[in-house]
């Protein structure tokens, strides 16, 4: 069913008629985000530019029980910002400014809609650093990275979104627009309520601006790639770069499939007969830079790395590091539909994880591509497949419970940053247990009693206790 035209009316009236989209073929864009197999189309789009409207359109679809999803630019992979059904998107791509520079506190405030990769630039050309950096960073917004506390390459050295947040302003579903967190390094006062809304997939109010910590630039890096003939070698090294106390920038693998599918697709000069790749990059103080760099390089040739590539120049750093950086683009375009997987464990767990899913693969006669970031254990099982084949999907849902329930018993989680959304619902119990659930219903119910906002995403707030 379609809008009230009264609802439309009013939507105009706040927003402007030329922010409002209601035609089949403008919402086609909407009604899916970078997940494959979930799509919905909205009743309509509307693309508020300033938090007061955005707290008109909540009050609106509160008075009217409306379902609002919140989008920025659709690059999830968790289904979170897919459509409901009878349901609006508030698409916040629009609120885009890079709002205020505090070279003094070192900090960057930004509306909700403002590109990662804006942020970034920002923060270089004034000599500083915003380390997050998600693999669709430039194109996906601030606010939707703070909705699913997303990660990046980075993460293991620098951690994730959640550890540059120092300030949220967030629209309730009541409409009120609250301010919470401050540029004070600490601060101690009452409950750390911004903590709640990072990571909570827009089902508990609604990002609009973000102040962030920023960082000095690093004085100098070193970029080197190395070449194993067995996965678990590449494995082993992780673990044992680790544990010789060294926490570099960036600690990425390709298997064998995917190391194929980036060289015929990005002719980087990777070698083919080999099973895993990993790429390494150190930054910090130049003298530190050169010392990790020698100490990875030896611990990659003792765990049988039969060759070890260091970048000669920032050109071939850029090349190197791309070779993980277009993975997903590269699998992608092997197969109709690419299922990029998200999961996490101990990086003591990480060589029977990855053996596992080499033989579940094997198992349900899947061709999947695995990579990530193995220097926080966080895995991306990649599903090249066929969504109109359904024999072939039924097998792809059963790897996946294997693969996540294997996660699971080895201390891991289903999710390490894509988030829970649509397609990890119904999995999230076993990942988290019955009381944690229970307590994120109660705290969903008490900040949205109308059920409003992103509902039916993560888990349903109105399932009766266990």
């Amino acid at each position: 069913m379609s809008l009230a035209e009264p609802i439309l009316t009013e939507l105009r009236r706040i927003a402007g008629p030329a922010q409002v989209l209601t035609q089949t073929e403008d919402l086609l864009p909407y009604a899916f985000d970078g997940t494959a197999g979930h799509h919905q189309m909205p009743e309509a789009v509307v693309f508020p530019q300033t938090t007061g409207q955005v707290s008109a359109i909540v009050k609106l679809a509160g008075k009217n029980r409306l379902p609002i999803v919140t989008r920025g630019t659709g690059t999830g992979l968790s289904g979170g910002s897919v459509p409901v059904p009878s349901g609006l998107v508030v698409c916040l791509a629009k609120m885009d400014r890079i709002l205020e520079l505090d070279r003094k506190n070192l900090t960057l405030r930004a509306e909700a809609g403002a590109t990662t990769q804006a942020i970034a630039d920002a923060a270089q050309d004034a000599n500083l650093f915003y380390p997050p950096d998600p693999g669709s960073m430039r194109i996906s917004t601030i606010g939707g990275n703070v909705a699913e506390n997303s990660g990046g390459l980075r993460g293991l050295k620098y951690g994730v979104t959640r550890n540059y947040v120092m300030g949220l302003e967030v629209v309730l579903a009541s409409g009120e627009a609250i301010w919470l967190g401050n540029k004070c390094v600490k601060d101690v006062a009452g409950f750390s309520l911004k903590d709640l809304f990072i990571g909570s997939e827009g089902t508990l109010g609604i990002v609009t601006q973000v102040l962030l910590r920023l960082i000095p630039l690093p004085a100098a890096k070193r970029t080197m790639l190395a070449v194993f003939d067995r996965m678990d070698q590449a494995a082993e090294t992780v673990s044992a770069i680790i544990a010789a106390h060294i926490i570099p920038c960036t600690l990425e693998f390709l298997d064998r499939t995917t190391i194929a599918c980036v060289e015929d697709y990005a002719h980087i000069g990777l070698p083919l007969d080999c099973d895993a790749i990993l790429l390494m990059e150190t930054d910090g103080h130049a003298a530190v830079v050169a010392e990790e760099a020698d100490r990875m390089a030896a611990i990659c040739r003792q765990n049988g790395s039969r060759e070890v590539r260091v970048a000669r120049d920032e050109q071939e750093s850029v090349q190197l590091a791309s070779a993980r950086r277009t993975a997903f683009s590269a699998l992608a375009r092997i197969g109709p539909t690419t299922i990029l997987e998200d999961a996490t464990v101990p990086r003591s767990e990480l060589a029977p994880m990855v053996r596992f899913i080499q033989a579940t693969a094997q198992k349900h006669r899947l061709r999947i591509g695995t990579f990530g970031h193995m220097g926080d254990g966080n895995l991306h099982p990649t599903v090249l497949t066929n969504e109109r084949d359904r024999e072939e999907m039924e097998r792809v849902e059963e790897a996946f419970a294997e693969i996540f329930a294997e996660a699971i018993r080895l201390g891991g989680t289903i999710t390490g940053e894509h988030g829970v959304g649509l397609a990890k619902k119904g999995i999230l119990p076993q990942s988290v247990g019955r009381e944690s659930l229970e307590v994120m219903r109660q705290l969903r119910r008490t900040l949205d009693p109308l059920g409003i906002l992103n509902p039916g995403k993560m888990f349903d707030a109105s399932e009766p206790r266990p």
